[in-house]
């Protein structure tokens, strides 16, 4: 069974303006091209790119994002009235075959919102694949994600094995890699393997098993879901309901 795996960061209700958002996405973008060197150039839509490029090439300058989310407002479908409370969308990609696609969503502070997130979709397949789909890089990409955007949690996983171990609708949820902010509570002791690092005085990174984690073995499964059990029973799992 092909698995689809992701990097995925959410945060609740955080006013910030197109500038603060920007701010924390240069940083976001600097910390990533570190982790490996696909992730040094990147692209965004509109008429008129040149055909040999992915798109047009973004520079990695506060102002340039800036000015992104700025057209990334959400609007009203009559009028285009700007939408304050639901922040901004961005998305970017960094090449046309075996690309890696970001969509921010950032400051939105509406309590019945979609949330703020950080999506990272890797290549399917293919050599970049096999690279950014291990243990080290991906450690490296959830710590900038936690670093630059600060969020409530942040899981590396595959949707089948989210869908496999998720419980509820709206539940913090635990992945190969999974990142907990210290708001939610503090961290019980876990089993072995399970790798815990500190990123800096935000939150904890767990890595729950130095090889690829997969719906299709019967163990990573089981293995998650106790993690994700333990972690229940300390607090950090449940999600408040949107207004509360």
């Amino acid at each position: 069974m092909f698995e689809w795996y992701y990097v995925g960061a959410y945060w609740g209700p955080r006013k910030e303006t197109a500038r603060e958002c920007a701010r924390r996405a240069e940083l976001f973008f600097h910390m990533l091209a570190r982790c490996d060197p696909m992730f040094a150039q990147w692209y965004r839509g509109g008429r008129g790119f040149p055909r040999e490029l992915p798109g047009y090439p973004v520079r990695p300058e506060v102002e340039e994002w800036e000015q992104l989310f700025l057209r990334g407002r959400n609007r009203t479908d009559v009028g285009k009235e700007v939408i304050e409370h639901l922040g901004f969308m961005v998305h970017v990609w960094n090449a046309k075959k075996e690309r890696t696609r970001i969509e921010l969503h950032c400051g939105e502070y509406s309590p019945w919102g979609a949330g703020n997130t950080c999506i990272i979709d890797p290549p399917d397949e293919g050599p970049a694949a096999e690279r950014i789909l291990s243990t080290p890089v991906l450690t490296e990409v959830l710590t900038s994600v936690a670093t630059a955007w600060d969020p409530d949690f942040a899981i590396v996983s595959s949707t089948e094995m989210v869908d496999l171990v998720q419980k509820r609708k709206r539940e913090v949820r635990v992945g190969w890699l999974t990142y907990l902010s210290h708001r939610l509570g503090k961290l019980p002791p876990l089993p072995a393997p399970v790798r815990i690092t500190p990123v800096g005085t935000l939150g904890w990174l767990l890595v729950l098993s130095p090889e690829r984690m997969t719906a299709n073995n019967p163990e990573h499964v089981s293995f998650t879901t106790r993690v994700r059990e333990l972690l229940d029973r300390a607090g950090l799992i449940e999600r408040p309901e949107p207004g509360e």
